[in-house]
This record gives structure tokens, C-alpha cells and sequence, in this order.
């Protein structure tokens, strides 16, 4: 059904319109009735019809003035236009304004049920062309490349280097340049099954109710898309399950960027609203000044994104409204720390350098309190010490002992000082997790050797069985094995098996197929053939030679 308001201002006309109509057969629902423009308004605001069917002549806002406020605020909304032969001079002069139709008074139920019909038409087809899989297909193939999506979706995800946004945003012909940033999630909202009682069958099926998730995320971006250009303002893409709205300003007023911001997302649920037959809940995040702080601005939009179980949805959301954001800094959020406790694992000090450069280069010195910034401090010396238990480090030859020595972060002068102790605590701690590793490396391989010693004989020794005596995996102990072996675990037992023939053929009167087998050779062929590959000789002939005869 499509939602109509009718604004009239003699009571007897609109009653009259409204008994005459069959209004469900022809796929409308009048949802609401107004006898003057500002009434009207309220309405509109309030149910967003998808046509509103006005008098010329009322009081306080005629229609005119109503159609104005209309394409100002609502600028998808049909608008049918009653006017007397003696107003259609004046109102056709309003042409500018899109009126949708005009019907001349005095006029029958036909000739509004007709108007009516060809104005839902213009609706279906506008509806049809936002929904068309192939279309939305097609242009988010060529509007969104997987790169250019990767590239926004690491904006919001992590934060880049200054060099590398500057690097990608050129090559991707994206503009970044301003000194005002913020992030926006524009999320679908989840629909409960609802009876479609009274829905004339011949009417189209949203795509609400084909329940094509990908397909509703596409077709709201391609909504969202649509609104950014035309107001030369913002650019959206999907991160994950989300259409995402990163909002660039030239001004560093606040407002203004949040001004410009709210508006796209409210025209965007609007549209949303109207043409798909969905609702939308937006959440806002804080304002950056660096594009490489989006990635904390799109936490607390987020954040905000949360508050519908409180406030409802359908509607937008902005983090400033619902939480304190003052003097917001940096947050250690978990893909940094993931970072910092990768580089410490497994990194260089190169790249623990460029990570803490990283970590300190997002914190504004001008906004951050001095407990926010011990509180940082702190998150980042409780991720050195987790590293260091889980390795199974002495806390003590870093940090020091006990709370006490968190206290460090007292010491610290300025900002460069506390970044060269985090940088030679962690390469401290890097040399240690190095060497720990070095040594159980040399443990395992010490037991892997013992046991192939031990059990060289059987045939049926194999990396496998090494590897469950363990209780490692064999890729893992292939990759360890041949790091510190310089040959292969084949390549060993083989050295070992031969080195044990070479000691039997010296010391005992055995057959060589008899050796073959003793130490673990199912073919006696193969055993011959690899000791003369290996030694050069046979097994008789190093037999006879080894015994001077």
C-alpha cells in the first residue's frame, strides 16, 4: 500500500473524497487527513506519505507554499495538486516547484482514481529501478572496485599511516583533503514477519520482503550514493554488514560537518523509507581532524549505533548526544594492541619502531588529559606484560616488580620519552621471546632426534608417530626440524639408519639384506641403492673394504 494524505479545508469536500474512493483496490492507504498546510506538515513529518493529495487554497499554508515545504523536506513525495479553473493560471506558475499533477474543480472520482493510477505507476517504476538486481548489480561492480572498498573499509577498521592514506587516496582517486573528519553506519534494521493482509496481489513485492539481505545492503547504498552526489557531500561504501559514510570537511567547525552530516543520513532514511520499504538506524560518530583518526570516529559511531535498544530505530544517532565524548583521545583499541602484541611475538624492531610511532602519532597533545594519557599508558604496559606471562618471561626484567612499577609512567618528562622506554622494554622482551623460542626449538628437536634414535629399526617410523610422541603437529615440526637440521626429518632417520649399517657391517657377520631389515629397510634393494648413493660403494664392497680385505 502506498500512504496517502489528504489536505483540505472544507470538511464536507475531504469526507467526500475519502467515501467515494475504494481507496485499498487501487493500492493507497489515506493514513491521514489535514485541513490546513501546517497540519499537513506535521503529518508529512511524521508518516512520510508517499503522496500527498493538496487544495490550492487553505489557511495558514496553502498549497503552494505546502509543495514548497514539501520538495524542501521530502523532495521524493508526489504531490497532486486540486486547484478551481480560475487558480490554474497561479498554480501553474509554481512549475518550478515539480508538482507531480493538477486536477481542475470541479472534479469526479475517475478523474482522481486516473490521476491516482498514474502517479502510482511513476512510483512503481521509480521503486523497480531501485530494486533491479541486475542494475544495483552492475553499478556496484563498477562503483565500488575491490581495492578502492578495502582501501575505505581499512580507514574505519585500523589506522593507516598519514603517507599511506596520502598514497592509496591518490591513487584511488579519492579526496581526503580537509580539516574536518567523521564517520557515520548506516545499518539496516532487522524485520519481524509481518501478515500482508490486504495487500492487492498485483502490486510489486518490495524488496523488503524478498529478504535478500546483500541485495537490501546494495540497494541502500545505491540510495545513499544517489543523495552524496547530489549534495557534492560525503562518501559512502559496505564495510561488513553496513553501508558506511565518511564525511569530509574544508572547515574545522564542528558543526558545520556535523550539520551537513545529520542531514545526509535523514534524507538517506527517508529514501530508504520510501523507495524500499525498509528502515535504516544511522549512528554518528565523534569529529577527527586527521583522516587517520576515522578509525576511532567509526568506533563511536558504533557506539552510538548501540543506543536503538534504547531510543528506538529508525532514526539517527549521534555518539555526542548520548555519551560524553570530552577530551576524547586515541583509543587502544584491539586491532592495536593485536599489532603491538604481533611485533613483539614475532616482528622486527624496525616494525616495532614504526607500530609504536604509530600508536603515539594518533594522540592529540592538545586534547588529552594527563589521566587519559597515563590510562594509555597503562593499556600498553599491561599488553607487555600479558606477552611476557604467556611467554613465560620475568615480568621483573622489564618492568619491574609488583604495581610499583607501574609507577614508571610518573617518570616520564615528555611524550618522546615515554615512547624510547615502551620501544626498549618490548626490544628487551623480544630478544628474550627470541631466545626462549631458540631454546625450545633445541628441546624439541633434542627429543625428536632421541626418539628416531630409539626407533630407527622399525619400518614403519614416520613423521606421524614422531609427532603424536610429542604431541605437535607435522607441519609445524617439519617447518622447526628442517630450520635447525638444515636436512629434512626423510633425510635424518635415512643419515641415521645408514650410519647404524655402516657400524653392522663393521662389527657384525650379517647378510646385508639382513641389516636392511634390522634397521628398519622393508626393501633390500632400496637399502643397497641408497648406501652406495650415499658412500659410494655397496654394502659388500664397504664391508670388504672396511675390513682391509
Amino acid at each position: 500500500m502506498y500512504k496517502l494524505i489528504l489536505a483540505e479545508d472544507e470538511e464536507d469536500v475531504r469526507e467526500g473524497i475519502i467515501a467515494q474512493i475504494d481507496w485499498g483496490s487501487y493500492g493507497f492507504e489515506v493514513v491521514d487527513q489535514a485541513e490546513n498546510g501546517r497540519e499537513a506538515a506535521e503529518s508529512i513529518d511524521r508518516l512520510l506519505p508517499d503522496v500527498v493529495v493538496t487544495d490550492i487554497q487553505m489557511p495558514f499554508m496553502n498549497g503552494l507554499q505546502l509543495s514548497e515545504w514539501i520538495r524542501s523536506r521530502h523532495p521524493n513525495t508526489k504531490i497532486i495538486i486540486l486547484t478551481g479553473y480560475d487558480e490554474f493560471e497561479y498554480a501553474q506558475k509554481a512549475i518550478k516547484l515539480q508538482i507531480d499533477e493538477y486536477i481542475l474543480k470541479p472534479f469526479s472520482s475517475q478523474e482522481l482514481i486516473d490521476t491516482l493510477l498514474k502517479v502510482r505507476k511513476t512510483i512503481e517504476a521509480e521503486i523497480a529501478e531501485k530494486e533491479n538486481v541486475f542494475v544495483l548489480s552492475e553499478h556496484y561492480r563498477k562503483s565500488l572496485p575491490v581495492l578502492r572498498e578495502q582501501f575505505l573499509s581499512s580507514l574505519v577498521s585500523r589506522r593507516l599511516r598519514p603517507a599511506e592514506i596520502v598514497e592509496k587516496s591518490a591513487e584511488y582517486g579519492i579526496n581526503l583533503s580537509g580539516e574536518s573528519f567523521q564517520s557515520s553506519v548506516i545499518s539496516i534494521d532487522y524485520i519481524r514477519s509481518e501478515k500482508n493482509a490486504g495487500v492487492i496481489q498485483s502490486l510489486p513485492v518490495s524488496l523488503r520482503d524478498t529478504g535478500d539481505r546483500n541485495l537490501q545492503l546494495f540497494a541502500v547504498l545505491n540510495i545513499a550514493e544517489e543523495i552524496c552526489l547530489k549534495h557534492g557531500f560525503g562518501k559512502v561504501f559496505i564495510h561488513r554488514d553496513d553501508v558506511v559514510l565518511l564525511s569530509v570537511s574544508m572547515e574545522k567547525d564542528e558543526a558545520e560537518i556535523t550539520g551537513k552530516t545529520f542531514a545526509i543520513l535523514e534524507e538517506i532514511r527517508q529514501n530508504v523509507q520510501r523507495f524500499l520499504k525498509l528502515t535504516v538506524t544511522s549512528g554518528a560518530g565523534t569529529v577527527c581532524h586527521t583522516a587517520s583518526m576515522l578509525f576511532n570516529s567509526f568506533g563511536d559511531a558504533l557506539q552510538a549505533l548501540d543506543y536503538r535498544l534504547i531510543l528506538g530505530n529508525n532514526r539517527v544517532i549521534w555518539i555526542e548526544d548520548v555519551e560524553s565524548r570530552s577530551n576524547q583521545m586515541l583509543a587502544y583499541d584491539e586491532l592495536t594492541q593485536q599489532s603491538l602484541i604481533r611485533t613483539i611475538k614475532l616482528g622486527t624492531v624496525q616494525e616495532l619502531k614504526e607500530v609504536v610511532d604509530e600508536l603515539f602519532g594518533g594522540l592529540d597533545t592538545a586534547q588529552v588529559s594527563t589521566q587519559d594519557y597515563q590510562v594509555f599508558l597503562l593499556e600498553i604496559i599491561t599488553s607487555i606484560l600479558r606477552v611476557a606471562k604467556e611467554s613465560g618471561s620475568e615480568t621483573t626484567d622489564y618492568i619491574g616488580s609488583g604495581l610499583s612499577s607501574l609507577t614508571e609512567i610518573h617518570k616520564f618528562n615528555n611524550m618522546g620519552e615515554a615512547k624510547q622506554w615502551i620501544i626498549n622494554v618490548c626490544s628487551r622482551l623480544m630478544d628474550s621471546i627470541a631466545s626462549e623460542r631458540q631454546s625450545s626449538y633445541k628441546q624439541l628437536i633434542d627429543q625428536a632426534k632421541e626418539y628416531i634414535r630409539g626407533h630407527y629399526e622399525e619400518s614403519d617410523i614416520s613423521i606421524g608417530k614422531v609427532c603424536q610422541h610429542l604431541h605437535i603437529s607435522t607441519g609445524y615440526f617439519s617447518s622447526i626440524f628442517k630450520k635447525e637440521m638444515k636436512m629434512t626429518f626423510v633425510s635424518y632417520l635415512l643419515q641415521i639408519r645408514l650410519e647404524a649399517a655402516k657400524e653392522l657391517l663393521r662389527s657384525t657377520e650379517l647378510k646385508a639384506f639382513e641389516i636392511a631389515e634390522k634397521i628398519g629397510f622393508a626393501d633390500p634393494n632400496y637399502f643397497s641403492f641408497c648406501f652406495r648413493k650415499k658412500y659410494g660403494q655397496s654394502p659388500k664392497e664397504y664391508k670388504n673394504s672396511s675390513r682391509g680385505g
